[in-house]
């Protein structure tokens, strides 16, 4: 596991635990999109319902790769 500080929206600073996996596939989906880890982290912040921020990082890695997948 994983643990890092962020800042979400220019503002808000928080720390994120995710497996070693998570944290890989999220730094290539930042660099295909050229955002860095802080604007990926508020983009999927702002799309979140209620699940909390480390999960709703993995759901958006994984619909990321299913997509992937398909094209």
């Amino acid at each position: 596991m994983k643990k890092i500080s962020v800042i979400i929206a220019g503002r808000h600073q928080t720390s994120i635990s995710l497996e070693e996996e998570f944290w890989f596939e999220l730094q290539k989906i930042a660099k295909e999109k050229k955002l860095t880890i802080n604007q990926i982290v508020t983009e999927i912040d702002s799309l979140r319902k209620h699940e909390n921020l480390s999960s709703a990082i993995r759901i958006y890695i994984l619909k990321h790769l299913k997509e992937k997948k398909q094209n």
